[in-house]
Formats: C-alpha cells, sequence, structure tokens
C-alpha cells in the first residue's frame, strides 16, 4: 500500500483538484491522509466527503509527521495540496522508484504557463538534476520507503523553511536517492505571484546557502507563513 501525506491549511480551492488527480490514477492500492492545520474554509469537509482519512497537523513539517504516524502503507508519497498528477504518475514514479533502487525521492515541477515553466527550468529543475548526486533537493513531491523515514525520524519541526529539502538530505544518508525522470508533477505559482518571482527565488536561494554554510533555517528570518487566509464566503452560500 501506498500513503499519500498531504499537509493543508485553507486549501479549499486547490484540495478537489489534487485529490481528482489522485483518484483518476490507474493505481488503487492507496491511502489518503489530510494533515490538516485547522483551516477554517472546507479543506476538511471536502478531505472527508472524498475518503480521506483526516488527522490533526501543524506546519508542514509536523503535519507530515502527523500524517505518517496515521499511515499504513509501506511507501510514504507527501504532496503539497497544490499540485496536480499526471494520469500515470504512480505508474511511472513507482516503476522507476523501484528500477532504480531508490530509498528516496523527488520529481521535477511543472507549471502551466511557458514563461513559469521556463523559469522553473532554470531556476529549480535543471539545478536539481545536475545536483542530484551531490546535493538532494526535494519539495513539493516527496516519495520515501517507510523505514528510511523511521530512520530519519520523520520531519524536524522546529525547521521554519525547507524542511523538506533538509528532510531529502537526511533521508539520502540511509538510502539511495534519485530524480524521477519519468514523471513529474504540476503545481501552481501562487506564492512567486503573491510575493514577486524575484522576491520570493531570492529567498529561496539565502535559505540554500543558510543550510549548506549554517545549518537548517529554525528562526522567522525569512517571513515564510504557511497556507492562505480562508475566502470569506459570499453572502448566503453556505459551506
Amino acid at each position: 500500500m501506498i500513503s499519500i501525506i498531504i499537509p493543508t491549511l485553507n486549501e479549499e480551492e486547490y484540495l478537489p483538484k489534487l485529490l481528482e488527480s489522485i483518484r483518476q490514477q490507474k493505481f488503487k492500492d492507496i491511502e489518503v491522509i489530510v494533515a490538516d492545520a485547522g483551516s477554517k474554509d472546507r479543506t476538511v469537509a471536502i478531505a472527508k466527503a472524498r475518503g480521506c482519512k483526516v488527522t490533526p497537523g501543524g506546519l508542514p513539517g509536523k503535519g507530515r509527521n502527523e500524517g505518517a504516524k496515521a499511515a499504513k502503507g509501506d511507501l510514504f508519497v507527501f504532496l503539497d495540496a497544490d499540485i496536480t498528477l499526471p494520469a500515470d504518475f504512480f505508474a511511472k514514479a513507482l516503476g522507476e522508484f523501484s528500477k532504480r533502487d531508490l530509498a528516496v525521492a523527488s520529481v521535477t515541477l511543472d507549471p502551466k504557463k511557458f514563461f513559469s515553466r521556463l523559469l522553473y527550468w532554470i531556476l529549480w529543475n535543471l539545478p536539481i538534476v545536475l545536483l542530484e548526486w551531490l546535493l538532494p533537493h526535494g519539495a513539493m513531491c516527496i516519495i520515501v520507503k517507510r523505514n528510511v523515514f523511521s530512520k530519519v525520524g520523520g520531519f524536524d519541526e522546529s525547521i521554519t523553511l525547507a524542511e523538506d529539502a533538509y528532510f531529502t538530505r537526511q533521508a539520502s544518508q540511509c538510502g539511495k536517492f534519485g530524480i524521477l525522470r519519468s514523471t513529474k508533477v504540476f503545481v501552481d505559482t501562487r506564492r512567486f505571484q503573491k510575493d514577486g518571482w524575484v522576491r520570493t527565488y531570492c529567498k529561496l536561494v539565502l535559505c540554500e546557502l543558510h543550510m549548506i554554510f549554517v545549518g537548517p533555517v529554525r528562526s522567522d528570518i525569512f517571513k515564510y507563513h504557511f497556507g492562505y487566509p480562508a475566502k470569506k464566503q459570499k453572502e448566503g452560500k453556505t459551506t
């Protein structure tokens, strides 16, 4: 069984798209766990209505850890709520994961718009592929064996930014890491659009340098905040 774990906070707009893309997968031996950090919108109701197991969450690291506690699978797939999967994602991802004898893996990220896709390839996808063996990166989609997750001790909940990248590097010391070539995930660029492309990318680069030369970011120096405010319901609209 595969346990898909999704940390959420006010994701009523995006979560249904991800869950639908999971439902359409040919691979069916899965469970979906939503670890919610106290959403004020319909996120939890949507998750329950679609058959997900719901557990209390927190910041992304804590949410993933809480989801893992409730998981039954031998393989964990951690997904961000604002992505969607290609129709053949699990068939390709698990096939390559097994063929390459990986213990932990991540994928390239693909926005919808051409300009955004070009930027992602130059600034993210190409670097993580080139640095695959030297400096493992994982974000938005991480696949890891249950026993490796346990050896690492899960995600470090004291890290405020890039806890996923830190986890990936820790896990890569317990088994083989790889960036999957056979598939990808579709991502939304809302954070870049909200905070600005240059500002957001500079923040991520500085965070990377901090991790390399100082260590994981455990303060609020980069002012990263998980989730988005719940949208106000229109008058007369029920939830």
